[in-house]
């Protein structure tokens, strides 16, 4: 078995929703300014009982809840995060630990910012075909309202707090990926003395737009099928603008790309496991469909896999 199958999705945001009148409140902007130029309305903050590692264990709880499996069965976690409470332990062991998990399993972090989810649906399909593991659990999961300097106007507005997760299954069903990594410093970063994120929002624009159509050919292409054999289109949640873009480049209507953003901004490694959770609660993804779950951030990285449900 060389697939992988998403078998269920979970996801948990913090209570605390922020708004772009909120967000006028403490820098120069506007929910209109917003709205044109990102289609974010809210996102999501934690407060001082919340944290990242009890967003992650409640998507992950709900994925393996709606999954029906014994948890027994899960031989890896992988926490997709740029954000996580402490730089040791990880989450994912955390998870494992809150969760009442094997402990014979493998778990880590993985940082691929943005892109994280798609980087971790890759690497645990490896694991479970080296360990001849049947089930995995990947979570993507983000604090970022603890990362964010609240005078930079073009990053503070974007970047929201949230988790999902996904139970997958190892499978003969057709899977194809294409990853890759470029490596930029400057684009998106956490590097200043502060820790806070910035971002190069037109140089991020740039990338995406000319990035991803290319991207979504490739591994549409290595799966040998066409656009409109794809049931689904799950990308990043970073931009309305960039979504609509791609859509107008493959030449494939909006409504087969999952949108989100407007509910959570964007919340980086939680950003397609959030889509895919919501269009899984919604109907609109059903067992049998061919999505293509496409995701890039800070690095650069970039990644794109077609599942079949």
């Amino acid at each position: 078995m060389t697939g992988i199958k998403i078998l269920a999705t979970g996801k948990a945001v913090p209570k605390n929703e922020i708004t772009n009148d909120d967000l006028a409140k403490i820098v120069e902007t506007s929910d209109e300014w917003i709205k044109q130029r990102t289609g974010m309305s809210v996102r999501h903050y934690v407060n001082d009982e919340e944290c990242h590692t009890q967003l992650a264990e409640q998507a992950a709880a709900k994925a393996i809840e709606k999954s029906g499996i014994d948890k027994s069965k899960i031989g890896a976690v992988i926490v997709c995060t740029v954000s996580a409470d402490y730089f040791s332990p990880s989450t994912a062991c955390l998870i494992q630990g809150r969760l009442g998990l094997e402990k014979e399993i493998i778990a880590f972090d993985l940082n691929a910012a943005c892109s994280g989810f798609v980087f971790g649906l890759e690497t645990i399909r490896a694991l479970m075909m080296a360990r001849g593991t049947q089930y995995g659990l990947v979570i993507g999961a983000e604090v970022l309202s603890k990362k964010m300097d609240m005078t930079d106007r073009g990053t503070c507005v974007l970047f929201g707090d949230g988790a999902a997760a996904a139970v997958v299954e190892l499978s003969d069903t057709p899977y194809t990926s294409v990853i890759g990594v470029d490596g930029d410093e400057d684009m998106i970063n956490v590097k200043s003395p502060n820790g806070f994120i910035h971002m190069d929002g037109q140089g991020t624009y740039k990338f995406a737009v000319a990035t991803v159509p290319k991207l979504i050919e490739q591994v549409v292409t290595k799966a040998g099928l066409t656009y409109d054999d794809i049931d689904h289109y799950v990308l990043h949640q970073a931009n309305l603008r960039i979504i609509e873009s791609i859509a107008r480049k493959v030449k494939q209507p909006m409504d087969k790309f999952v949108v989100n953003i407007e509910k959570y901004g964007n919340t980086s490694a939680a950003s397609v496991g959030l889509a895919l959770d919501d269009a899984f609660e919604a109907g609109s993804i059903k067992p049998g469909d061919k999505v293509l779950i496409c995701a890039f951030g800070a690095g650069r990285t970039w990644g794109a896999v077609i599942v079949e449900m």
